[in-house]
């Protein structure tokens, strides 16, 4: 196991190891047994997407919402920072 989805409604994953550009890593989601091909370096702890996610649509980790995102992300793309923003507590959104 490379990576865990925490819920079904996740459209995000978490690595539990380092994962280069170019592996297909198989996890388990709520769409049964699904492989993703990973986009970027994806560090220990982080996460990359699981499907498609579009500007502005939340991205979802334990079946709650943790951010937004700030740009369209493509399946096994590294979401982190520099594509993700937060939405609470900011009072603008």
């Amino acid at each position: 196991m490379r990576a865990i989805v925490m819920n079904p409604a996740d459209n995000v994953c978490t690595v539990v190891e380092a994962v280069e550009p170019g592996a297909s890593v198989a996890v388990d989601s709520g769409d049964g047994r699904l492989a993703v091909t990973v986009v970027d370096k994806i560090p220990f702890g982080h996460k990359f997407a699981l499907r498609a996610i579009k500007r502005g649509e939340a991205v979802k980790k334990y079946g709650e919402t943790i951010g937004l995102a700030t740009r369209d992300i493509l399946p096994g793309q590294h979401v982190h920072v520099h594509n993700l923003e937060s939405c609470r507590g900011r009072g603008d959104k």
